[in-house]
């Protein structure tokens, strides 16, 4: 897949605001599966961009509009190539006890579980642990819960918990994402957070232009039989199944605070009115040659 991609952010204020600091994580990533082709960012008011990786290897774009302004857009853009995932293993549960698993999980097996001894999430372990493997747990994962919760917004907030969502019984891809992260790191299997952004496939061909809202899924590491290096296989719990090659990964994190698309914050007494709109565009001639190369 060939993918075009704006995300075009605008802030409306109803009064002056000042030292306006941003920090912007929205480059799609490069990867085994994945390349960046192209990736711009314009501002107006116009400013210094900074750039620079953060501690799980995003791209973050940071800059500060310090003078008086009632607007701030913020206009990204990106040329991307995919290619579908190798095929994940099916190793045994007893690979997860394997010391050099747990070095490469290092973090993303301590558990961020708000819920613990929550009726509901045990009923949802005791369910998933039943499955053969990690990897079927993974895809029971993916499926179970948007057969118990609702897709739903505005049913949750951004700093809604997963009691909430048990709660509410009904959320979006960012709950659906942190309640899958908790089950699968109760069974020891790593997992993380992933942000990107998710193509809306249709029959037609040709270019075809979509507006997405970002997205979320999981990317769990599942050991390889015959002891060889494990491998992030990436879920999709609010779309029933692997994530794949109509996914864009922007970045990871243990959590959704590792990895906001934009996070900021300005001084001044003013309301801010957010209107954000992400476009992707599929394009026509790719070369798969080029992915392999990169």
């Amino acid at each position: 897949m060939n993918f075009a991609i704006r995300f075009l952010t605008e802030y409306r204020y109803d009064a002056d605001v000042v030292d306006n600091l941003n920090a912007l994580r929205v480059k799609p990533a490069a990867n085994g599966t994945q390349r960046c082709d192209e990736f711009s960012v314009r501002l107006n008011p116009e400013v210094r961009l900074h750039r620079h990786a953060d501690y799980f290897g995003t791209d973050v774009v940071e800059f500060e509009v310090s003078g008086p302004h009632r607007h701030l857009t913020i206009d990204v853009r990106a040329r991307v190539a995919t290619k579908p995932p190798a095929e994940p293993s099916r190793a045994p549960w007893d690979s997860l006890r394997d010391p050099a698993y747990r070095e490469a999980g290092g973090e993303f097996l301590l558990q961020t579980d708000d819920s613990i001894g929550h009726p509901t999430l045990n009923e949802l372990l005791q369910t998933t642990g039943a499955a053969a493997t990690p990897l079927a747990t993974l895809m029971l994962i993916s499926e179970l819960i948007p057969d118990r919760f609702e897709y739903r917004p505005g049913a949750t907030y951004v700093d809604s918990t997963i009691e909430d969502l048990f709660d509410a019984e009904a959320g979006v891809c960012q709950d659906f994402v942190h309640l899958g992260l908790s089950l699968a790191r109760h069974h020891g299997i790593a997992a993380r957070y992933v942000s990107g952004y998710l193509f809306a496939t249709s029959d037609s061909g040709g270019q075809e232009s979509v507006e997405v809202d970002t997205h979320a899924w999981i990317e769990a590491l599942l050991p390889v039989l015959g002891g060889g290096e494990p491998m992030w296989v990436g879920a999709d719990p609010t779309n029933r199944g692997l994530a794949g090659e109509n996914h864009v990964k922007i970045g990871h994190g243990r959590h959704y605070a590792d990895v906001p698309p934009i996070k900021g914050v300005y001084r001044g007494a003013a309301v801010a009115d957010l209107d954000a709109r992400v476009t992707m565009t599929r394009l026509e001639g790719l070369d798969p040659a080029a992915i392999a190369r990169s």
